[in-house]
């Protein structure tokens, strides 16, 4: 009983390699594509948008650190977060750009 058990699992192991080849019957070779790109990289269209929201609310949060530096007051601390924010806008930019380049390896 236990040889079918053994031809079953060589059967899986098989289909499973043949599927990698090409879509399977009634899929489009397109979304096929486009699955296995989800597959090797799940949630990147929405890591892509998290940057991009946290990228544009340290651009906002800097252009009005860098007005309240241009005025003078409480010049410490508000370089600082000057500062902080532009960081945090450089940190967006390079994490947007790294899963663009892995767009472009793939």
């Amino acid at each position: 009983m236990a040889e079918p058990n053994l031809k079953r699992s060589k059967s899986a192991k098989g289909t499973a390699q043949e599927s990698s080849k090409g879509p399977p019957e009634g899929m489009s070779q397109e979304k096929y594509a486009r699955l296995l790109a989800e597959a090797k990289a799940p949630y990147k269209g929405l890591r892509k948008f998290i940057y991009g929201a946290v990228g544009a609310s340290g651009l906002i949060g800097a252009f009005v650190f860098f007005g309240k530096l241009l005025s003078g007051r409480d010049l410490g601390n508000t370089f600082a977060n000057f500062a902080f924010q532009a960081g945090l806008v450089a940190l967006m930019v390079f994490l947007f750009r790294l899963e663009d380049r892995d767009d472009r390896a793939d």
